[in-house]
């Protein structure tokens, strides 16, 4: 089993670069594999094309509300694991598990804990495990993005991206969250300047140029499962990852 993450600031093309893995993955018959959309602005389904499942942060405030009325014999943990199993959508060769956005902090630091015991218990069903991440620090700070074997990190070529990336990179290291390797992408660009190259620790490892076809999709509310195979992005993520998993 393997464990993907994309993180980044948003706007940067993070979920975008999440799909196109998963795309890739099915499309090499690595499957299965399983698809987390951890960011609270949750959009992972929509750009695969699939119905978001209910998420465990509504999971988690509908057995709050009903602690009195579980069923007979289960505790509240075992329930809680039951709804979370039941709410993984399975479509088109993977598994969808949606963090949610809740209205206070309190319910977040819990379902951000059941992320990370649910993805133990779940991961070795899988081949492949890919995460899209909040935007922004918090998830790297709550440890859900930890134990992976490769971190993708998307930015745009100005200097509060890369600044964000050296941001994020640093916490990596400060938490020690056992990354094998950290890739800078770049969105939309063929050519960073030196001058803002020199702002982040990370080289550039590849470029996702700019993609008509996934813009048009984008603007119509359509997925990339049937993204054509000669797609400019698709093309650079499926070489990618046949370079840093040796698929």
């Amino acid at each position: 089993m393997a464990k993907i993450g994309v993180a980044g600031k948003g706007g940067t093309g993070k979920t975008t670069l999440a799909a196109l893995t998963v795309v890739a993955l099915l499309r090499n018959n690595l499957g299965p594999v399983l698809a987390i959309d951890a960011d609270p602005n949750s959009n992972l389904a929509e750009t695969l094309g699939v119905s978001a499942p209910k998420s465990l942060v509504e999971i988690v405030d509908e057995v709050s509300k009903s602690i009195d009325r579980l069923p007979a014999g289960i505790d509240k943990t075992q329930y809680l694991e039951y709804r979370v199993r039941e709410a993984i959508t399975e479509d088109k060769g993977f598994d969808l598990l949606v963090m949610g956005k809740t209205e206070g902090p309190g319910c977040y630091c819990y379902c951000n804990h059941l992320l990370r015991e649910h993805m133990e218990k779940l991961q070795d069903s899988y081949r492949f495990v890919v995460m899209d991440n909040e935007a922004g620090l918090e998830h790297l700070s709550r440890r859900t993005t930890r134990q992976l074997d490769i971190l993708f990190i998307t930015a745009l070529a100005d200097r509060n991206s890369l600044l964000s990336v050296q941001r994020i990179y640093e916490m990596t290291k400060k938490l020690d969250l056992d990354i094998g390797q950290v890739k800078l992408v770049i969105n939309e660009h063929s050519v960073l300047p030196k001058s803002l190259q020199m702002s982040t620790p990370l080289p550039v490892f590849f470029t996702l140029p700019f993609d008509q076809e996934i813009w048009q999709k984008s603007c119509a509310g359509k997925g990339l499962l049937d993204l054509p195979e000669d797609s400019p992005s698709y093309q650079v993520v499926q070489k990618t990852l046949k370079l840093v998993l040796g698929i």
